[in-house]
């Protein structure tokens, strides 16, 4: 599944690994196929193409359910003509570690209606799924048990604290912030400071 612009659910090309061999074996394509932002950095570089590479693209999946963003962010520089692009697994990782900051991140249009504990799980798969090194990765059973097991949490953030009673962090609060931290640079250790303040104080 893929989801478009207006984030509605289309089939899409996540089935690709499929083409290839079964197992840990690989399978070589002459170009790169898929949806930027999805597609596993092995794959990118090299072509090669395993069931692991289906893993991290449901990774990417997963973030954007957290955040409610997409996979890959556009946002305006100081110029009207300037532009970035963020992935979105670069730009959630420092987040992902702690209930605390994992917050600063979540969709606001849930407005705290969602398990701290099974958003807290969420993120630790997402991190293992978007692994750097496929061998990192669990496999998509391993993804489906752990998912299975977060059914019922009923302590949701608006009810434990965790949720601000009246956030001020939309949309385009967050497009500010993104345009504050990257302009002219990646994600660099610079970035990531910029950022924790950033969130801790629209959020705190």
């Amino acid at each position: 599944m893929d989801i478009e612009q207006e984030f509605t659910a289309k089939l899409s090309d996540f089935g690709l690994a499929k083409m290839g061999p079964e197992g840990e074996d690989t399978h070589v394509t002459t170009r790169v196929m898929g949806t930027h932002g999805y597609a596993a950095p092995e794959y990118v570089q090299t072509g090669h193409l395993t069931m692991k590479s289906d893993v991290y693209s449901f990774g990417v999946v997963l973030l954007e359910l957290l955040t409610g963003r997409r996979a890959m962010e556009h946002v305006r520089g100081r110029s009207a003509h300037a532009e970035q692009t963020i992935k979105l697994v670069d730009w959630t990782r420092p987040y992902l570690a702690s209930s605390r900051r994992l917050r600063c991140i979540m969709d606001v249009k849930l407005a705290g209606h969602y398990s701290v504990k099974g958003a807290r799980a969420v993120a630790h798969l997402a991190v293992l799924c978007t692994s750097a090194q496929p061998r990192d990765r669990p496999s998509m059973a391993a993804v489906v048990e752990a998912l299975e097991r977060l059914e019922g949490f009923k302590d949701m953030a608006v009810s434990v604290g965790i949720w601000p009673s009246a956030p001020v962090a939309g949309r385009n609060a967050l497009s500010a912030k993104f345009r504050a931290e990257m302009k002219g640079a990646g994600v660099g250790v610079g970035a990531v400071s910029g950022r924790r303040k950033c969130a801790s104080a629209k959020l705190a």
